[in-house]
């Protein structure tokens, strides 16, 4: 069902006005939510459940410092009181279902939210727009309302983001949906009925599949993601283009620390497995003559790819925690869009839908 949530004074605080309402009525025991750290700019999510604590929200901030989808995890896991509102960007709501799915996170009394995403900035970029701005996600709305939202000058989405064909956080218990919606003066919200009417609001129909709008944004964002896989693909067809490809990896296990699915309590790349001794090397002198330093970084990402490709959800995490700009999300997206074809399969989809690693058909591949 969907209601009007009128627009007082900007977007940012109206939002603010209806998490503290979930709070007040008792909705939800407790909030995860962006907040902002400082003047400086910086924001992070935050669990929250005094009004007063809301101010700082920044519920439009277009930036994803960490993973949500694991902060969520280690927040439902476990005991705890009352229902946890999530906020959320859809790619991390996604994440969050696979999850769940693979028994790292607890669906029960948990509120989803989420927010059409324009995209979002590094880190390092969103810090110096917010101290140029005050706001910088409310300066978005006007072109994302039309579904062409574009970052401001000086500034780009990430690359994760641009070829993004998720804006829509269609797995929300609650959505606020600003993608389509005419008015400058309302928002929109989408839930279960009695969601709506304990707000406050009065439900009324869906709206009838999606709006221009959303298919143009979908449409830009699919054409743009088929143009990256296309000369990634071009470019690395062997084992020979992949090792070319990450040539500047210093194997610091960043990408893997920064993705919200890989979640093993203890990964062999942190055993003694990958301790080499004196005698492994002179081994591989023996044979190759020279022994690129560090080891292991091309069976590194295969083996993290192998474990994790088929729930990907492309948040680009990996990219933005890489201290050598390496664009390692534009693998896994480009391998996954393969593999979770052959599977029939969208991560985060549906948390009823079985996840490809969990199930086996001895004809899943024909």
């Amino acid at each position: 069902m969907e209601a009007t949530l009128e627009i007082r004074n900007d977007a940012e605080s109206t939002l603010r006005e209806l998490f503290a309402t979930l709070l007040e009525q008792n909705i939800c025991h407790a909030l995860m939510l962006p907040v902002q750290l400082s003047a400086g700019g910086g924001v992070a999510p935050a669990l929250v459940r005094d009004r007063d604590r809301l101010a700082d929200a920044r519920p439009l901030a277009p930036v994803l410092p960490v993973s949500e989808a694991t902060t969520a995890a280690r927040l439902t896991r476990g005991d705890r009181q009352g229902v946890l509102g999530l906020l959320m960007h859809p790619c991390q709501l996604r994440a969050f279902v696979e999850l769940v799915k693979l028994q790292q996170a607890d669906r029960e009394n948990v509120l989803l939210i989420g927010i059409d995403c324009p995209g979002t900035y590094e880190l390092t970029d969103y810090v110096k727009l917010a101290r140029e701005m005050s706001e910088p996600g409310e300066d978005l709305l006007p072109e994302l309302r039309q579904g062409q939202p574009q970052p401001h000058t000086g500034y780009g989405f990430r690359a994760a983001c641009q070829v993004c064909e998720w804006p829509f956080p269609a797995q929300a218990d609650l959505r606020v949906r600003i993608v389509g919606v005419g008015s400058k003066a309302e928002l929109v919200l989408q839930g279960r009925s009695e969601l709506l009417e304990a707000l406050g609001f009065t439900p009324a129909a869906d709206s009838a599949g999606l709006s221009e709008a959303e298919e143009t944004l979908l449409r830009e964002r699919r054409t743009r993601r088929d143009e990256v896989f296309a000369a990634f693909s071009a470019g690395v067809h062997d084992m020979a283009g992949l090792l070319e490809y990450f040539a500047t990896c210093i194997r610091c296990l960043n990408c893997m620390g920064a993705c919200p699915l890989c979640y093993c309590k203890e990964c062999i790349f942190r055993t003694d497995t990958f301790q080499h001794r004196p005698a492994d090397y002179e081994r591989w002198l023996e044979r190759k003559g020279a022994v690129r330093l560090p080891v292991d970084t091309l069976l590194f990402h295969l083996t993290r790819l192998n474990h994790m490709v088929t729930s990907c959800v492309g948040c680009g995490l990996c990219d933005s925690a890489c201290p050598s700009d390496l664009p390692v999300a534009r693998v896994f997206r480009a391998v996954g869009q393969r593999v979770q074809g052959l599977f029939d399969y969208v991560p985060g989809r549906d948390i009823a839908e079985p996840i490809p690693i969990a199930t086996f058909r001895e004809d899943e591949l024909e």
